[in-house]
């Protein structure tokens, strides 16, 4: 197989790695095969800003359309001093097989701007990205690629890019993204989908296991959207959330603080930092607490060769993308850790996206107990396809997640053929 180096990183390399071993074991077809390793499409674009200051400083961004064999691209904006064509590429791969997964009429897209957003003002956000929506224009829309909100975005940014979007059509066009604000058609219950379709896999994998939730023990690495909504459901449902971090620090309880209070803590000083009655920890120590559960929802590689072995958890539920490396989920197995793997785990945003995404196209919204409903629906019925993979080929879960994320993205290129 041919290596494309336009996309050389580490994170393309490990997508690749992962999607070659997942066709092998598949007995993929070669030609299909060669076609899933290169994105449909990517755009490199220059964006000038005009900055507080005055001087024009010109930020570079991406856009990529890996597969659109099973329907319009969906994927999220991110803006981080990091960004690379490379770690677009990946993302938007591995948002084909999640989207495959969860049965959505999507193929993966990914998109993301190189820059530090916390140290520009709102303005030079808001021109940033309308600038950028402007270079890209070409290439989404509702019924072409639907972005929505990563890291370092928001609901806000949405709204610019819908009405930058919108400006350009002569008409209010809701569909254009997803994430975005009630007022301007966002849907309800988006804003903490991600984290209960955590919660969502984590019923699955106890009525698998014969356990149940009450009483087990929680480490939660990430008090952002995803960490304090999956930390709020499951102390709801009885479980001992002994641990929780962000930014600035991490705490530890072993009997559980009561999680409403910990937000109105977080919530008056702006972090879980000094929260009364808990031990104080820095983030690395946390990872590596006593626990049934380890939910990490933050950023990526947190869980490496260095500390898989000290990892105590019973199961590990990937609220972020990537938080496990292939190192140690490699450690992990061999421990018998479970691992549910991210392109399952935290994929309620893109649903809920899916969701949003209709009901803009309709016109017509949904209560949020509908939405948290058919969310629950969703989850629970892709998890069971992946565990039964699981069982059947004697593989682990994110083997088997992406066996069948894989499977489905490959028989459309089947099923379609090759044009011309």
């Amino acid at each position: 197989m041919t290596h494309i180096d336009e996309f050389e990183s580490d994170l393309h390399r490990t997508a690749l790695s992962q999607l070659d071993r997942v066709a092998a074991r598949l007995g993929l077809d070669t030609d299909i095969h060669v076609r899933l390793r290169a994105p449909r499409r990517a755009m490199v674009v220059s964006i000038p800003v005009r900055m507080d200051s005055g001087r024009t400083e010109v930020f570079t961004g991406y856009r990529v359309h890996h597969s659109t064999v099973l329907g319009p691209t969906k994927g999220g904006l991110r803006y981080d001093a990091d960004v690379s064509l490379g770690e677009v590429t990946a993302l938007a791969m591995l948002m084909s097989w999640k989207c495959a997964l969860m049965g959505l009429p999507y193929g993966g897209a990914k998109g993301g701007v190189r820059c530090n957003p916390r140290a520009m003002s709102a303005t030079e956000r808001e021109n940033l990205t309308r600038r950028y929506t402007a270079e890209i224009i070409l290439m989404i829309g509702p019924d072409l690629d639907i972005p929505a909100p990563d890291l370092g975005t928001d609901e806000q940014t949405m709204a610019w890019m819908m009405d930058t979007y919108s400006m350009t059509q002569g008409k209010s066009v809701p569909g254009v993204v997803t994430g975005k604000p009630l007022i301007v058609g966002g849907s309800a219950g988006r804003r903490e989908a991600t984290g209960r379709g955590i919660v969502y896999c984590l019923y699955q994998a106890a009525h698998h296991t014969g356990q149940q939730l009450r009483g087990k023990s929680v480490v939660i690495q990430g008090f952002g959207n995803v960490g304090s909504v999956a930390a709020r459901l499951l102390w709801r449902d009885g479980a001992v959330v002994a641990g929780v971090s962000d930014v600035r620090g991490a705490i530890w309880n072993p009997h559980g603080p009561d999680i409403r209070q910990l937000e109105a803590h977080v919530a008056a000083t702006g972090s879980v930092v000094g929260f009364p009655g808990a031990d104080a920890l820095d983030n690395t120590a946390l990872l590596e607490q006593p626990c049934d559960i380890l939910i990490p929802a933050a950023v990526g590689s947190q869980i490496h060769a260095g500390n898989a072995e000290r990892i105590r958890a019973h199961i590990v539920a990937e609220g972020a993308n990537g938080p496990t490396t292939p190192e140690a989920d490699v450690i992990l197995h061999d421990r018998g850790v479970t691992i549910i793997p991210d392109i399952l785990c935290n994929a309620g945003g893109v649903v809920v996206s899916y969701f949003e995404w209709v009901q803009g196209l309709q016109y017509y919204f949904w209560k949020e107990s509908e939405i948290t409903a058919r969310l629950q629906e969703v989850m629970a019925r892709a998890f069971n396809r992946v565990w039964g993979v699981g069982q059947k080929e004697g593989v682990d879960l994110r083997t088997a997640a992406l066996m069948e994320g894989v499977r489905r993205v490959a028989e459309g290129y089947r099923v379609r053929g090759l044009y011309p």
